[in-house]
């Protein structure tokens, strides 16, 4: 990809780490159309491309990403999107289809806008979130999509959707109970209340809080750049199924991934790098 500063998703290959940057800073990252599309297309590229070993999703400016574009929500105060929704749905129904357009898959199992958090579940490769300034809404839900999240102090981070009378709706559900909890899920998604990393951090929201998020977080993508590609990938197939799948399940994906770990090149080569105390080299 290009790096025109019109460009919403920025994303920079070196040395097997991919750093993807929301690029809209006068906006705080907000979330419009192309901005879905470029956070799509940026995870889209990094599933497909072999020689990247970790992700680092960061926002330009003074905040990762404020939610979803402001003009969105003027546009549900005139009642245009909840017309349309209505329509679309009486015609779909009628023709014995599923109802509203968010109904309709576009990207898998997911919406587009489900997909621009979904897709840093399907990149093959551990994924972390470095988070400043504010993660509201769809921001918060994006960085509930990747593995790890890297908060400055006092990031303020909120679901919230309801403030705007919705629900959350770009793919946290399915993961964000297992990070903190049935009810505290819940107290967040009820009152869309805003907490800092701090408190975040204690809740399980949030991984790690530190003065310098970016930093840490490149510093933690080229730690697992060293490791065994192979083995990484086939970790993050089994972390990502881990809680869809009863444990007979799980602890049979352990031993097939393991199976086609053990003696190939690049799982014997970590062997001989530690034995040799040198870096490896993989394929």
């Amino acid at each position: 990809m290009s790096t025109d500063s019109d460009q919403r998703v920025i994303v920079e290959i070196k040395h097997h780490v991919a750093h993807v940057k929301l690029n809209r800073p006068d906006k705080m990252n907000a979330l419009d159309d192309a901005m879905f599309e470029g956070i799509i297309a940026a995870g889209e590229q990094l599933k497909q491309d072999k020689s990247v070993r970790a992700v680092v999703l960061s926002g330009e400016g003074r905040a990762f990403c404020a939610g979803l574009d402001m003009s969105n929500f003027a546009g549900m105060a005139e009642g245009s999107r909840a017309d349309q929704s209505a329509a679309d749905e009486i015609s779909s129904k009628a023709k014995g289809k599923p109802g509203g357009r968010l109904e309709k898959r576009t990207h898998g199992l997911a919406n587009r806008p489900q997909f621009s958090s979904w897709v840093w579940r399907e990149v093959p490769v551990p994924v972390i979130v470095a988070m400043h300034g504010v993660a509201f809404g769809g921001g918060c839900q994006i960085s509930v999509g990747a593995d790890m999240r890297y908060a400055a102090p006092g990031t303020k981070i909120s679901i919230m959707e309801m403030k705007w009378g919705l629900v959350p709706d770009m793919g946290a559900t399915p993961f964000l109970q297992k990070l903190v909890g049935d009810d505290i899920a819940r107290e967040l998604t009820y009152t869309n209340r805003i907490i800092l990393a701090e408190e975040a951090k204690s809740l399980g929201l949030v991984t790690k809080v530190c003065d310098d998020p970016l930093a840490e977080a490149m510093k933690t993508a080229r730690e697992i750049a060293k490791r065994n590609p192979d083995a990484i990938r086939a970790a993050k197939r089994l972390l990502n199924a881990a809680p869809f799948q009863s444990a007979a399940d799980i602890l049979l994906a352990e031993s097939i991934e393991q199976d086609q770990l053990i003696g190939y090149p690049n799982q014997v080569e970590a062997v001989k790098a530690n034995l040799e105390q040198r870096a490896p080299v993989y394929k």
